[in-house]
């Protein structure tokens, strides 16, 4: 860990209404959403790490009919969550260290694992296979190589980093997930680079 990637959780506390109020609400990711949702069974249940405050996307496969346990670090927008949908689980916890003991039929780490530093990023596949039931989807967005960078947010610092594809692919591999589509900076979903996997 690095001291610029252990800030970003405070800084999404404190900014949480701002963060709530600024998030893009247009589902300009639907098609890898869509993507996403086309591997998942009915009713599939599904893993949000790094939820936010539940919009857009905990929404979107919400209103489609499956089941949603979102986990953020920040204790504001995890209420946030819980006063928008009551009935849904909502858990403060750090991804890194989740131990649900459940499997999932999908785990989605959207525009949130990429705020770890690269050897959390490296861990977090043990995770992802922890909570992975047979044949589930795995989604998040990456950096398109190798490197780390400093953007703001509200005028403070917000981490990033990402490994090299091929890191990417092997650690999938050794922990039981086939790629199924993999776009670099994709011009139709605001440069996002997303990887979607499955288990085996």
């Amino acid at each position: 860990m690095t001291p610029e990637s252990e800030a970003v959780i405070g800084l999404y506390q404190r900014h949480a209404t701002e963060w709530a109020r600024d998030r893009d609400k247009s589902l300009f990711e639907r098609s890898w959403l869509d993507r996403f949702a086309a591997l998942l069974p009915c009713g599939a249940s599904i893993l949000d790490l790094g939820c936010g405050c539940a919009g857009p996307l905990a929404r979107y496969f919400m209103e489609q009919g499956h089941r949603v346990t979102g986990v953020d670090s920040s204790p504001a927008l995890v209420e946030m969550c819980k006063a928008s949908f009551p009935a849904r689980e909502w858990i403060v916890a750090d991804m890194r260290s989740l131990a649900l003991n459940r499997g999932f039929d999908g785990i989605l780490a959207w525009d949130s694992f990429f705020h770890l530093c690269p050897d959390d990023q490296t861990r977090m596949f043990g995770i992802f296979r922890q909570h992975a039931a047979w044949r589930a989807a795995v989604m998040f967005t990456s950096g398109p190589r190798r490197g780390e960078s400093i953007g703001t947010y509200r005028g403070e610092p917000l981490y990033h980093a990402s490994l090299d594809p091929s890191e990417y692919r092997a650690l999938l591999d050794e922990n039981g997930f086939d790629v199924v589509s993999y776009v670099a900076e994709d011009p139709a979903c605001g440069d996002h680079t997303v990887w979607l996997a499955r288990s085996r």
